[in-house]
């Protein structure tokens, strides 16, 4: 019964992503495909528009009882095209639906502990924290040539590759293409694919890369994401979806682990070390604005304390994340999965190395969704964070509502 279910969701999801794909919405609905290689894919069905892709889904959602990875699966799919539809949920509610884990946040007192620990680092290197961050940093770590950043990355997961293999006990071939892209979108690298073939794209509009970048990426995009999706498409017949798409619960693991894991693989390189810092710093400040903004706060207020936490963010990337982060269904819940996996990685990949192995090998395997990863750590924080307040930087001149003249 569960294959049988499994196989029936994943035909409508390719449906969906089909339907999407000829009405040239720009929605991706599968980002990675891990049937193994020798399996063949069922027929897609045609759907006629998005609603009647919903009524599938929820079809199928009745029938999912008692499998709580279809049941999880097919809550975030419906969550999110209710949202693509039009409907605005709650943010820590649709967080949870879609990703698996609430949209707790820190406390300030953590972020601005994380903040006085980053400016300790640059510190030590002879970079100040202020507007010149980026740039300053990008020089001390060595700028690579746009023109030569393929094979810079290359060069990083190959030298990389046997340690993170032997980590996580994964022997998968794969195929690795990169391409450049030009796209008006807020990444900077994207990694997807098909069983084991992955491509990892560099968006020109947003990418630049340094020699400790290289090392960092390689782990990320090409030994994080690729190798670990490649790995799991090995699986016969398991009970999970085997399309993963980054609206669903298991992308807190696939990014939480891609972006710590240098400190599992090459722990001794300061550098790199440093870099994962700073990106848990920053990813906990934009967690900050993901949760005040979507609270109401005004935007100056966020845009005020963006710049107070993040002195060298421009003022287009701040509005917008502001906007992705309420107006867009997709990088509203994909978004969080980013602090809310980086934290949680990062504490398990500090000072647990056995329980970390363990979570690494079995992440390998299979998809992991939040309650998975509390369940092999339970003593571990909460993923998604245990709550708190958020202090925002009141701006100067505040924006307030018009008065009514009385009678």
């Amino acid at each position: 019964m569960t294959v049988a279910l499994r196989d029936r969701i994943e035909a409508a999801i390719r449906g969906w992503d089909a339907h999407e794909k000829a009405a040239g919405s720009g929605l991706d609905i599968i980002d990675f495909d891990c049937l193994p290689v020798a399996t063949t894919k069922s027929d897609v069905p045609s759907y006629a528009n998005r609603l009647v892709v919903l009524e599938e889904l929820l079809e199928l959602r009745g029938q999912a009882d008692g499998y709580p990875l279809l049941v999880e699966r097919l809550d975030a799919d419906i969550t999110y095209l209710e949202a693509v539809l039009g409907r605005q949920r709650p943010l820590s509610e649709y967080v949870q639906l879609t990703q698996g884990c609430p949209a707790a946040g820190w406390p300030a007192v953590a972020v601005e502990q994380l903040g006085a620990d980053v400016r300790e680092l640059l510190a030590a290197r002879g970079i100040e924290w202020g507007p010149n961050t980026r740039d300053d940093l990008k020089d001390a770590e060595g700028a690579i040539n746009p023109v030569d950043a393929d094979d810079a990355i290359r060069s990083a997961a190959a030298a990389l590759e046997p340690t993170a293999r032997d980590l996580a006990h994964a022997d998968a071939p794969f195929e690795l293409l990169i391409e450049s892209a030009d796209i008006n979108e807020y990444w900077s690298y994207w990694l997807d694919g098909d069983r084991d073939q992955i491509r990892l794209r560099l968006n020109q509009n947003k990418f630049s890369l340094t020699k400790v970048q290289a090392r960092q990426f390689a782990l990320h995009e090409v030994l994080g994401h690729g190798l670990q999706y490649v790995n799991i498409a090995a699986a016969a017949d398991p009970p999970w979806v085997r399309l993963f798409s980054v609206h669903a619960p298991t992308q807190v693991l696939f990014e939480g682990l891609a972006q710590a894991l240098p400190l599992l693989v090459i722990p001794d390189d300061a550098e790199v070390r440093n870099r994962v810092t700073l990106d848990n710093y920053v990813q906990h400040v934009r967690a900050e604005l993901h949760i005040a903004v979507n609270d109401g706060a005004s935007i100056s207020a966020c845009i005020s304390h963006a710049r107070a936490r993040v002195p060298y963010w421009s003022d287009d990337e701040i509005a917008d994340d502001l906007r992705d982060r309420t107006r867009h269904p997709l990088l509203r819940s994909y978004l969080w999965s980013y602090p809310a996996g980086l934290d949680w990685f990062v504490r398990l990949f500090a000072d647990h190395r056995v329980v970390a192995l363990e979570v690494l090998r079995a992440a390998y395997r299979s998809p992991l969704t939040p309650g998975q990863l509390s369940d092999a750590w339970p003593e571990g924080p909460p993923v998604g964070g245990p709550g708190g307040s958020i202090r925002l930087r009141e701006p100067a001149v505040s924006v307030s509502a018009p008065r009514t003249s009385g009678p």
